[in-house]
């Protein structure tokens, strides 16, 4: 991976304007402004769950369509605002035999070696979002997708930035634009 998640002239569900950007491995790139569905949409939209209506996402010059979206998809993690009953997820598609097995291997092999808990405490969020957070970054993807992250985890994810990912985040907090190398105003 050149490390490189690409927005040109993008449109979702609620946006009044486009947006064009350019997230870069190592760096932190924060969506902020306009409301928080419009910058959730557009998360989801990255992870090819929810509808673009102009435009196009890449990754490393790769787009994201129907034929790319399940390779691209395992190459992020997506932090949600929190987990609720009714899924953020429009489009169901079952798991594969091997994400299944890829999901197990890593559950058991941060239970077995404390991993986890000792992830959660580096986050330093409270214990919910601090769960969401850890497993995400667990599972080892390449690019970091995290809605609304909690303000004591603004070090954590420029922390992750800097051991290589593409950190994206949706925020208006003052803390989380400290740390960013990138803010997109929507």
């Amino acid at each position: 991976m050149n490390g490189m998640l690409e927005l040109n002239d993008v449109v979702v569900e609620g946006a009044s304007k486009t947006v064009s950007m350019m997230a870069k491995e190592g760096e932190v790139t924060c969506l902020t402004g306009d409301s928080r569905e419009v910058r959730s949409h557009l998360l989801l939209a990255m992870l090819g769950l929810s509808p673009v209506r102009n435009g196009f996402i890449s990754i490393d010059g790769e787009p994201l369509n129907r034929q790319t979206v399940k390779t691209l998809r395992r190459m992020m993690a997506y932090v949600p605002e929190e987990l609720v009953a009714d899924g953020e997820v429009t489009v169901y598609e079952p798991p594969t035999v091997q994400e299944v097995f890829e999901w197990k291997e890593n559950r058991d092999a941060a239970i077995s070696n404390g991993l986890l808990e000792e992830e959660i405490r580096r986050t330093m969020a409270p214990r919910k979002k601090a769960q969401l957070l850890a497993v995400a970054v667990l599972r080892k993807r390449p690019i970091l997708l995290v809605d609304q992250p909690h303000v004591l985890s603004a070090d954590y994810l420029r922390q992750q930035a800097r051991d290589g990912h593409i950190v994206i985040v949706s925020s208006d907090d003052e803390e989380i634009l400290r740390v960013s190398d990138n803010v997109i105003e929507l």
